[in-house]
């Protein structure tokens, strides 16, 4: 079936134009199982035969292939807005449920579960830190499966956040959605590239006592090593077999930082698990604490990696959701409770700045976060490349020299911006408790469930409906009191550090 045009009406709007109408009667065949093109052409041309007659539409001319073929991309009238769900340029509905599965774990497992120990089990101690993640691993779970049952409502498949978002409530979400996600993405990314240099900066400091380069340094290498492999990585689907890099360098520095960690504890003293700070700064702590729990299990780009799935789209997205969530949140938590059980409230944002032992084996453990990172980077990045590529129409061979020479100019001004930013303001913690706040609350658990409720809102009992309202008042609370600690937390390490920091 061609693609079209999806109508939305706007407040204070009349009933419908050309393509509204077109819409709905071709969602009819399509469940009737009548949406050949014929019957599509058909259908066209009995809707604009009654739209002269009854209406104030000006009619399409041309021939009868002129109508069907060269219908416009972009509608407007007075009333109405035409909001345009655009073909990708990259490829979708080719990767297979494990892969996808490894893709998400790929997400959770990065280099930041290195810093969970610190930014989540000190704010929150034992009862809190471990009641948390549970807590956290179950509704990240249901807030996916939600957005996952969605990829096909309405007879269409969205492949973007935006678009579905769009589909359910109009115009204003979808541009509002599309913000609040490229902000989520964004942060992610600027939280990886410090990363990459934090491990750049331990592997250099086990070598010299000089401490002549700078963290600032160490990011600007980090994020012109992840510019190189954007530029050679075209699309999501063509990580393929570096996702079994990302694999396999996780497991290093996941394995090296649980058994130092370990050995660490074993010969340490006895450690403090008590919550630091005054009883003010307990609160904000916790509630940042908060945010980074959701932070480290939702990616807030489910339907960009859903995807990419192969039929049936929905049964397999929840394969891939169940692998991410079972299987792929165990190093996560061996890392973050092995991390706090040795070194208490002292413990590092970066884990393998606390743990001691071999040089090259630590060499080791650094070098392979701050590779994984860079491959992690990507995922989180897609999105931002999609939108560009299939904006300026960037399709064909990866190698051409009009795609190539894009991608230089345009991936690499994107993570030019991301890095400049990382190394102004290092605080990674500070990072994801403020993307948790501002975004993964808002796309995750907000959206999804009053989506859900929309869009099933005749098929739910009044217990089910109630049920979705309490997820969205708890978690638009949840959202703005995470986003005042987290920006009260920026503020403090602001004053304690300057600028481009060293830490």
């Amino acid at each position: 079936m061609h693609s079209h045009t999806r109508c939305v009406k706007e407040k204070g709007g009349q009933k419908g134009t050309l393509h509204t109408d077109f819409y709905k009667y071709t969602s009819l065949a399509y469940k009737e199982n009548l949406a050949s093109l014929e019957e599509e052409e058909r259908l066209y041309l009995l809707l604009i035969e009654e739209q002269q007659t009854s209406s104030s539409v000006v009619p399409m001319e041309g021939n009868r292939d002129d109508v069907v073929l060269n219908r416009p991309k972009k509608v407007y009238s007075d009333d109405q807005l035409a909001i345009e769900i655009p073909e990708t340029a990259h490829q979708i509905s080719s990767d297979s449920w494990f892969q996808v599965g490894f893709v998400l774990t790929t997400g959770i497992n990065s280099a930041y579960v290195l810093g969970y120990s610190g930014a989540v089990m000190v704010p929150l101690g034992w009862a809190g830190g471990v009641v948390g993640l549970l807590l956290a691993t179950a509704i990240s779970l249901y807030a996916n499966a939600l957005i996952a049952y969605l990829h096909e409502f309405g007879g269409k498949r969205h492949i973007r956040y935006r678009d579905l978002a769009g589909f359910i409530y109009g115009p204003k979400a979808y541009k509002l959605t599309w913000v609040l996600q490229y902000i989520n993405l964004f942060m992610i990314n600027v939280g990886y590239v410090i990363l990459a240099g934090q491990a750049l900066k331990a592997t250099y400091v086990l070598y010299t006592d000089e401490h002549e380069m700078k963290l600032p340094y160490f990011v600007a290498i980090a994020g012109f090593a992840c510019g190189l492999f954007a530029i050679c990585i075209p699309h999501l689907s063509a990580l393929r077999f570096w996702l079994g890099f990302s694999t396999f360098f996780s497991l290093v520095y996941i394995v090296i930082a649980f058994s130092l960690s370990l050995r660490d504890g074993i010969r340490d003293p006895p450690r403090d698990y008590g919550i630091p700070g005054s009883n003010i700064n307990k609160i904000f702590t916790t509630i940042g604490a908060c945010a980074s729990l959701v932070f480290a299990f939702n990616t807030g780009m489910l339907p960009e990696i859903q995807a990419t799935v192969k039929q049936p789209v929905v049964g397999n997205m929840m394969k891939a959701l169940y692998f991410q969530f079972t299987v792929g949140v165990v190093p996560l938590y061996a890392v973050a409770f092995m991390g706090y059980w040795a070194y208490g409230n002292e413990a590092s944002a970066y884990l393998l700045n606390s743990v001691s032992g071999p040089v090259w084996v630590k060499t080791f453990a650094n070098i392979s976060a701050f590779l994984q990172t860079v491959i992690a980077l990507h995922i989180f990045a897609s999105p931002m490349y999609e939108y560009l590529d299939t904006k300026y129409g960037i399709k064909g061979s990866a190698l051409a020299l009009k795609n190539l020479s894009f991608r230089v100019m345009v991936r690499g001004g994107y993570l030019t911006i991301t890095t400049l930013l990382a190394a102004a303001l290092p605080f990674i913690g500070d990072f994801m408790s403020l993307t948790g706040a501002i975004s993964t609350f808002p796309l995750t658990f907000i959206l999804a469930n009053h989506m859900y409720l929309v869009a099933k809102r005749n098929k739910l009992s009044s217990l089910q409906k109630s049920w979705h309202w309490l997820n969205v008042v708890f978690f638009g609370f949840m959202s703005v009191a995470a986003a005042v600690a987290a920006l009260r937390l920026i503020a403090v390490d602001s004053k304690n550090y300057s600028i481009f920091a060293d830490i």
